[in-house]
């Protein structure tokens, strides 16, 4: 998989919550992107990516 530009292995059938859990940066992203379409928080636990999939995990960040 590509995440967020760099090429990250994980064995098959890991859903988008595990990826995030693996990395562990689950408190931080606030959004997900698979392809440049938006997967929904609730949808995490029942997506799987497939091989090559580019997956943008995104956090908002305050500042002026």
């Amino acid at each position: 998989l590509i995440i967020n530009g760099e090429n990250i292995e994980f064995s098959e059938h890991h859903s988008l919550q595990q990826i995030i859990e693996n990395l562990q940066i689950e408190n931080k992203v606030m959004a997900a992107a698979v392809n440049m379409n938006i997967v929904k928080k609730d949808e995490w636990n029942n997506f799987i990516p497939k091989n090559d999939d580019k997956i943008e995990l995104l956090q908002f960040v305050g500042g002026g």
